[in-house]
Formats: C-alpha cells, sequence, structure tokens
C-alpha cells in the first residue's frame, strides 16, 4: 500500500501549476499553493528546522524560503514558554481548544503550506487520552500521516489507535544502537512493521540512519511504500556529528534521484539541524533547498 501517495485534493494543492512553475519558488496568496515540487519530488521542511521561531515565524519562513510542504513538530503549536516544560506541555496537549488547532492549519493554508504531516510526541509515560490527542489534533490539521519518535515497545500500542483513526504512522529512528528499545537499525524498523497493521511505518532520517551504520539507499528499495516522509540531513557515520550538507556521508543526491526516477511520491523534508550561533536560520535552510533542486535536476 503506497500510502504516500497524494489524494487528488492535494495533489491539486502542490501540483496544479502552469508547467515549469517548480523551478521557480513563489510566495503565496490564499488562492495559491507555493510549488516546491521539482522534477515529481515533494520538497518541504520538518517545523523543528525553524525552532527559533513562533508559529507565526514559522510559517513566513516557509514562505521565504519557497517551501509549500509542512511536516509540523508538535513544539511548533505549543507556546514558547512551555514548549521544554514536559508537565506544562503534557497539559496544554490535552486542554488546548481543537479549534486552535485548526486556526494554525488555516494560517498556513492561507500562507499556501500544506501541513502534510504532524510530528506528535509519543513517549511510553503518555497515557491512552494524550496519545489520542495526538491524533485528533493531526486531524484538525488536515495531516495525512503522523510521524513520532516512540519507543520500539509501543508500536503495538499505536498501530491500535493508528487503525482506530486510518492514520499511517512513520516511526523515527535516532542512532542510539545501544538501546535496543530505540528506533536506529534496519532491523529495529522491520520489527516494528512485521505483523503491524498497514498503518505503521517509517519516517527515515537519513542523517541518523547513516550515523548508525545503515544503508538508506537499499532500505528505500525494500520498503518505500512503508515510508511516510524522510528527513534530509547530513552526518558522518559512526554516530558522527551533523554537518553542512555535502561534507558527511549521507548520500542526500543519491537519495533524491531514487525518489525521482522511480517515482517514488515520499515527501521529503529538510531537517536543518548543522545550525551554530551566528547562522541564519532562514538563509541556511534555503541552502539546503538548493542543494536539493541542484541534485533533482541534473
Amino acid at each position: 500500500m503506497k500510502m504516500a501517495i497524494l489524494t487528488r485534493r492535494e495533489a491539486g494543492r502542490l501540483l496544479a501549476m502552469v508547467a515549469g512553475s517548480a523551478l521557480t519558488p513563489r510566495l503565496a496568496t490564499a488562492t495559491m499553493p507555493i510549488n516546491s515540487v521539482i522534477r515529481g519530488v515533494q520538497i518541504g521542511a520538518q517545523s523543528y528546522s525553524f525552532r527559533d521561531l513562533p508559529l507565526d515565524g514559522c510559517i513566513d519562513a516557509y514562505r521565504l524560503v519557497g517551501l509549500g510542504e509542512c511536516e509540523l513538530w508538535e513544539g511548533t503549536l505549543i507556546p514558547p514558554e512551555i514548549v521544554r516544560d514536559a508537565k506544562a506541555s503534557r497539559k496544554w496537549r490535552l486542554t488546548v481548544p481543537l479549534k486552535t488547532i485548526a486556526e494554525a492549519r488555516q494560517k498556513f493554508e492561507r500562507a499556501g503550506v500544506l501541513v502534510y504531516a504532524f510530528n506528535a510526541r509519543m513517549d511510553k509515560e503518555m497515557s491512552d487520552e494524550e496519545l489520542d490527542r495526538g491524533f485528533r489534533m493531526a486531524q484538525e490539521l488536515g495531516a495525512k500521516c503522523i510521524t513520532a519518535s516512540a519507543k520500539l515497545s509501543m508500536a503495538g500500542r499505536v498501530d491500535k489507535v493508528a487503525q482506530k483513526y486510518k492514520m499511517m504512522v512513520g516511526f523515527h529512528g535516532h542512532d542510539n544502537t545501544n538501546d535496543p528499545d530505540e528506533f536506529s537499525t534496519a532491523e529495529t524498523f522491520e520489527q516494528a512493521m512485521k505483523g503491524a497493521s498497514k498503518y505503521i511505518g517509517v519516517n527515515l532520517d537519513l542523517g541518523h540512519f547513516v550515523a548508525a551504520g545503515g544503508d538508506p539507499l537499499e532500505f528505500l528499495r525494500r520498503h518505500h511504500e512503508r515510508m511516510v516522509t524522510l528527513h534530509l540531513k547530513d552526518r558522518t557515520k559512526n554516530h558522527g556529528p551533523n554537518v553542512a550538507w555535502g561534507e558527511g556521508d549521507v548520500p542526500i543526491v543519491e537519495v533524491l534521484r531514487m525518489l525521482r526516477d522511480e517515482r517514488w511520491k515520499i515527501p521529503a523534508n529538510i531537517e536543518y539541524e548543522y545550525g551554530r550561533p551566528g547562522l541564519d536560520t532562514v538563509s541556511e535552510v534555503k541552502k539546503c533547498f538548493e542543494y536539493c533542486r541542484k541534485a533533482l535536476e541534473t
């Protein structure tokens, strides 16, 4: 089941542009979505890339860069003063009016940006009510799927709720290969998918996967139908640091060209993490977007 394929409505919003317009990012009006599809590959961003900005500033950043697809990190919605406070964030998650979440969706839509995925928090300490609430938020945002940094032991529990809402969840991995309950290697993702419903998939972070010793090209060939989104970033092997694109070991160019050539409709989302003091977030994400463009147009 190719869950990452866009619906007709979404495709209309993202692709119904003048032929060739993907070559020139444009700021959107209320009736013109931003088209950041390059050679058939949807390029977007994880809103964590703009974690130094409040919601409205984050939306402006998508417009300034020219990105029309968003994987919305929950932290972008949480009031900045409590985003690092676990107890306060939990209370917010359970009590924030769903109307407020819907209003955030409207802001993105007015800017011409599609919220394709919601990056929900899913930790082992969550109550069933809190876990369910993440799916409700995703619905209000109009998201097609959820991404989550959960533990492997949560997969069955998450699967039950995903089936209830008929919404695919892509588990996100890191490079902590010492923890058997952490998504990190091909084997851990495959363990979660084995015997699970069609609603359990992968949000493959190329940087973390390579840092953990994985081969993203080989993994994509075997499991592309279970991919909800990709995270684009560069890191070095053997648990190395995040680095500017092109300086690490992640085959970003090769992955993007694979999506293009195989025509796999998997959104590829920039996740800017190599920043250091003095760098401008929007400028750096623009560089990443241009990197994607050059890779896909050659």
